[in-house]
């Protein structure tokens, strides 16, 4: 087991007794897991009432609630870089019938189960980075795949993985930054060596590369161009079918897989 995937706390572990729904112990445990990055509602108390982006993500959440089925029941959820598990939640609340949460930061996912078991939601969290889903044997009906994407060096590649785990007829909710043309237009299939003028249009497909730092946060590497977020999945093999908020698709697998076999893996293989 690689150090990704180990559960070694970092911060206070969560007890295995119940939690009272009492604001001054609630309020207070809360803070002793540290700073949440997931707005959470826990019987009237906030996790992070002074977010800057406000009340995230339900913020996000009201314009993509709408795209979800009201009833999942059922079905397998995994829920990719869960922080403090504010969409893992919102799964089980709909009647998922297994909901898991991986990240890589111990914090985040301490949050997550203490949120889950204050709310009565039996939601599994682990310590995995989305470059090892793949040691997950299953695939899950719903693949959340939120805020992660321009945290990775190796954006497409991670995004060819996950796909893999997108049961047949199953549905990606995706979200990623986006930074540059927010457009999007028809482009040809193939171009000129010579054509260079279509790299200066701002509408064309493109990421841009943080070296640095970019808002304070070493871990933005990549960060695309609405084309470039769309040209990405497609090219993963998704279909995208709902963009309910600007930042975020629901897709589904149509041609993930030729003749049998994954994207990654014939691009591993060098057949693709």
């Amino acid at each position: 087991m690689s150090i990704q995937t180990q559960n070694v706390s970092t911060v206070k572990s969560v007890s295995s007794a119940s939690i009272e729904p009492d604001p001054a112990t609630l309020q207070r445990e809360i803070s002793e897991l540290g700073d949440w990055f997931h707005n959470i509602n826990l019987h009237g108390v906030l996790t992070a009432p002074n977010h800057f982006l406000g009340d995230f993500p339900n913020v996000k959440w009201k314009h993509i609630e709408k795209a979800i089925p009201r009833d999942l029941t059922g079905a397998s959820v995994l829920d990719i870089g869960c922080n403090g598990g504010f969409y893992s939640i919102q799964m089980k609340r709909r009647g998922a019938d297994r909901v898991l949460g991986i990240d890589v930061d111990e914090r985040y996912l301490n949050q997550g189960r203490y949120a889950a078991k204050s709310l009565g939601l039996d939601i599994e969290f682990e310590r995995r980075s989305v470059y090892e889903i793949g040691g997950l044997q299953e695939q899950f009906d719903f693949v959340i795949f939120m805020g992660v994407l321009y945290h990775l060096r190796y954006p497409l590649y991670a995004l060819d993985v996950v796909v893999k785990k997108i049961a047949p007829g199953g549905t990606m909710l995706f979200q990623t930054m986006l930074r540059g043309s927010e457009e999007i237009r028809s482009w040809e299939s193939d171009y000129h060596f010579w054509n260079k003028e279509i790299f200066e249009i701002p509408e064309f497909p493109r990421m841009y590369f943080i070296e640095n730092c970019y808002a304070n946060d070493y871990t933005n590497w990549w960060i695309p161009n609405r084309a470039c977020a769309e040209s990405m999945l497609r090219s993963s093999g998704l279909e995208l079918f709902s963009h309910p908020e600007a930042e975020t698709w629901l897709c589904t697998p149509k041609t993930a897989q030729r003749n049998g076999q994954y994207i990654l893996d014939l691009e591993l293989s060098g057949s693709l």
